[in-house]
């Protein structure tokens, strides 16, 4: 049982680091968009990683109900990390915003399920992602047309607050922290 522990929270913490690494690819990206190919490759393998990760984490961890929340956020980021990967044609804003609803979704239903004080915070802020990304989707918030600024600027905001909570979530939940 202790190794399974372990095992989760080197996953967590590997997850958070993957998350935040495409918060800054994201982010590095913002002010003139994706002009190779070799960029988007590179986020789908580090967003695929991510996805695998918490997968593993979600089913080393089902003895907790709620693990298939992980599970199906893990589900969710890979599909947008094999997205990323392998499709070759254009890609709508509105498949990437879905997987994050999802993605968003899961998270905040289950910090918001397991939750102390601070992690109900961080469940509600998932949420409230999730929302905008819908928001997004059903067009009820315009993103500027012709410029990739402000749809790379929510997509790592996510990521970036997806890795603090990673790192919270490993760190702060007696299921997944390392024993002494």
């Amino acid at each position: 049982m202790i190794k399974t522990l372990i095992k989760n929270w080197w996953l967590l913490a590997f997850c958070g680091v993957l998350d935040a690494m495409v918060s800054v690819v994201y982010f590095n990206h913002v002010g003139h968009g994706f002009h190779g190919l070799k960029a988007v490759v590179f986020l789908g393998e580090v967003t695929l990683a991510a996805g695998v990760c918490t997968i593993a984490a979600g089913i080393w961890s089902s003895r907790n109900r709620k693990s298939w929340l992980l599970m199906l956020n893990g589900l969710a980021c890979s599909a947008l990390g094999l997205i990323l990967t392998f499709w070759k044609g254009p890609l709508a804003f509105n498949t990437i915003a879905l997987l994050i609803v999802v993605m968003a979704i899961s998270f905040g239903i289950y910090e918001l399920a397991t939750a102390r004080t601070l992690r109900r915070l961080a469940g509600v802020v998932s949420v409230g992602f999730a929302l905008v990304f819908l928001a997004f989707i059903f067009r009820w918030i315009e993103l500027e047309p012709g410029s990739p600024g402000q749809t790379l600027l929510w997509l790592g905001s996510y990521f970036g607050f997806s890795a603090i909570c990673m790192l919270g979530l490993m760190r702060n939940n007696p299921t997944f922290a390392p024993r002494s």
